[in-house]
């Protein structure tokens, strides 16, 4: 372990597009499924309904945040309507669960989902048995990342101090708080960025390729 992660006895992982490659675009059949959502509950097409949801994910944090808040949507319905999506483009990602187990300390996944569809992620990969805890969004009291509270409330719920945890998320913007209670921040920045900020001081490492960045810190000197 270089000397700058000698610290980490935490090692804390978004989900989706960073525990897989964003090559894989299961998010694309989640997000298609959150516009059929919208066109439903709005009577909408889907040509004004994705740009109603991309307004809410900009605006709340996620597109559910956004329909609790204007439409009083049950995050239950619309969390289990999303995430009915088959998984056949996620394959065992032998590599990353032998660099998961190598790591020092404890391993949990943060993530805007619910612990149902990342618990089904995870078992696709191979990492069914790799994570101590899922903190999902029912967790986080439906407060999603980048939410401050987020990041409060799993320090406080798995007994996390921050000054020795390192989170990774393909998200820029989701490091932010993470880096502001003492975190180390790793950006997997593999194009699925949506929220551009030119503000990059809260990102302590970035790569294209988490499995090879975790390889990189746990080769011998």
């Amino acid at each position: 372990m270089p000397p700058a992660l000698d610290h980490v006895s935490a090692w804390i992982f978004d989900l989706d597009n960073t525990l897989y490659p964003s090559s894989a675009d299961l998010f694309a059949r989640i997000d298609a499924k959150m516009t059929d959502y919208i066109a439903r509950l709005l009577d909408l097409d889907r040509v004004e309904a994705r740009r109603i949801q991309k307004a809410y994910f900009l605006g709340h944090g996620t597109t559910l945040a956004g329909l609790m808040a204007e439409h009083d949507v049950d995050p239950h319905d619309f969390l289990a309507y999303v995430h009915d999506i088959e998984m056949d483009v996620l394959e065992r990602n032998v590599p990353l669960v032998a660099a998961v187990a190598k790591l020092p300390g404890r391993k949990v996944v943060f993530t805007n989902g619910d612990a149902p569809y990342a618990r089904r992620v995870l078992d696709r990969l191979g990492l069914g048995e790799s994570f101590e805890a899922v903190h999902d969004i029912h967790a986080m009291d439906l407060a999603p990342k980048p939410a401050p509270s987020a990041y409060a409330g799993l320090c406080k719920a798995l007994a996390i101090d921050p000054a020795c945890a390192l989170f990774a998320d393909d998200m820029a913007r989701n490091l932010a708080p993470a880096k502001a209670i003492g975190m180390t921040t790793v950006w997997v920045d593999n194009g699925s960025e949506q929220a551009a900020d030119a503000d990059r001081s809260f990102i302590d490492y970035t790569t294209p390729d988490l499995t090879a960045w975790l390889q990189g810190i746990l080769e011998p000197a």
